[in-house]
């Protein structure tokens, strides 16, 4: 999607009175380190799923001004000659570490890292932030619609219901990494090989003088793919006696076997069971049910506790706009300056504890269990601290400290990979589907407790004891 369009200027105002400002007070090129992090996890669930690296890949290698971007901004009669004219070269010089696309993430931990000349870096905050935050705040609400379905295929539906077309087509993108088999976005299919599909809206049966001759020329014009939409008028008296007719009438002289139906509306879990024993006793039984109908994680559940016979779920405004958590809180923060090829740490102080930053250039490293593949913890390390991981190693609460364990017999995994070096990418982007892939194993990885919905278990994201010495020395 970024490719199609020069986004520069998509970035709030104060970045560029930011860069004029450094451009003249001489540091411009001073050496800067930015993290990404965010705070709270929507739906006070207990982890995130990371997303939307590909876009800020794409953005940072098309970064560039063009001359109408350098006049529309001369016009606004703010900015010193001198720094427009610098923009004419501008492009992006430093260095990018990014957690891989699907990486389950937890609060307060850098998931990015941007290493560049400071009007650089503080240009790149605002379409990071966009793109990151829209993107695994869809990945994140996906992931938990996913697990609900329990092991049921889950089809992205929320193109008509999305905040405009480019959220759809990238937030379909961010629900299949997360989980879902499909989309009914063609566009997202088109651009990062999302499956997608579709057979039929009520219309379709409205054009028709009959139900019948409806579901009669679906079948006729779509034989190896028949998904029945039963509910236009009256799901078991018309809808489920219509599709029987068509499926025998059609379908079964051709030799062919219908798809499934689908339900958009009423008590799904009650018609659900009568359509299933209608279509088993018709000979019928692997014929799928599909629903949809403005469903979440927590009406899925209750769906399937209650005993409803699903196959497949469409999921649609719930899904492409987090309805019920519709913000992400990720942030852009600096964290370290270099003066004479010396980093300096740098630390932002709230009367708000939970906005205060943990200063430095940083590792992020998970722990794993060796018996079991779980993650035990995150912990955040100084850029250059050495650890040996081959010794147990003590973490603690950074906000509790005296709630303390050892870990013995688990490995450690470096979670931040170079992206760009100096400006150049020097990452394989993986395909989407390897993402996905990805990002389910990494799921896996975690502990049930840290899954659930309601109360998940705190997931503790550490300090090391000279990282934490750092930021206490620099607070007093």
């Amino acid at each position: 999607m970024i490719n199609e369009r020069n986004y520069t200027l998509m970035c709030d105002f104060y970045e560029l009175t930011m860069a004029n400002g450094y451009f003249l007070a001489g540091k411009a090129d001073q050496i800067c380190y930015f993290d990404v992090f965010y705070r709270t996890t929507p739906d006070n669930g207990g982890y995130a799923i990371a997303c939307g690296l590909e876009e800020i890949v794409k953005y940072i290698k098309n970064l560039h001004f063009d001359e109408e971007d350098i006049e529309f901004l001369r016009k606004k009669g703010i900015f010193d000659e001198g720094f427009l004219e610098s923009l004419k070269d501008f492009h992006f010089t430093g260095d990018l570490y990014s957690v891989k696309e699907g990486t389950p993430i937890f609060p307060k931990e850098p998931v990015m890292i941007i290493k560049s000349r400071a009007i650089e870096a503080q240009f790149l905050e605002t379409f990071v932030l966009s793109e990151f935050n829209h993107q695994t705040l869809i990945a994140t609400k996906s992931n938990r619609i996913v697990r609900a379905a329990d092991g049921r295929a889950v089809s992205e539906f929320g193109a008509r219901r999305a905040h405009g077309a480019e959220a759809a087509t990238i937030g379909a993108r961010a629900a299949y990494i997360a989980g879902c088999a499909s989309t009914s976005n063609t566009l997202t299919d088109q651009y990062y090989g999302v499956p997608s599909g579709g057979t039929m809206a009520h219309s379709w049966v409205q054009m028709f003088s009959s139900e019948y001759e409806a579901f009669k020329a679906y079948c006729e014009s779509y034989p190896n793919n028949v998904i029945l939409l039963i509910d236009t008028y009256h799901v078991l008296t018309d809808g489920v006696p219509n599709a029987i007719k068509a499926f025998d009438e059609v379908l079964k002289p051709m030799g062919k076997r219908p798809v499934g139906v689908r339900i958009d509306s009423g008590d799904i879990a009650y018609l659900s069971k009568k359509v299933r024993k209608m279509l088993d006793n018709a000979g019928y039984n692997d014929c799928k049910i599909f629903v949809s109908n403005s469903l979440d994680e927590y009406i899925i559940r209750d769906l399937l506790l209650q005993g409803a016979k699903i196959d497949c779920f469409g999921v649609g405004e719930r899904l492409i706009t987090s309805k019920s958590d519709p913000v992400f809180d990720g942030v852009y923060k600096l964290c370290a300056v270099e003066n004479d090829g010396k980093i300096i740490p740098k630390i932002k102080i709230s009367e708000n504890t939970g906005k205060i930053t943990t200063p430095h250039f940083k590792k992020l490293y998970r722990l794993f269990d060796k018996e079991n593949n779980k993650a035990i913890a995150d912990l955040i390390a100084i850029h250059d601290e050495a650890i040996d991981f081959s010794k147990p190693i003590e973490l603690f609460d950074p906000e509790a400290i005296w709630k303390r364990k050892v870990v013995e017999e688990y490995y450690a995994e470096e979670l931040l990979v170079k992206v760009f070096e100096n400006g150049k990418l020097i990452y394989d982007l993986p395909s989407t589907k390897q993402i996905r892939d990805y990002c389910l194993a990494q799921v896996d990885n975690l502990w049930d407790e840290v899954k659930r919905f309601e109360n998940p278990h705190n997931y503790y994201v550490d300090l090391t004891q000279k990282l934490y010495d750092l930021k206490k020395d620099m607070l007093k």
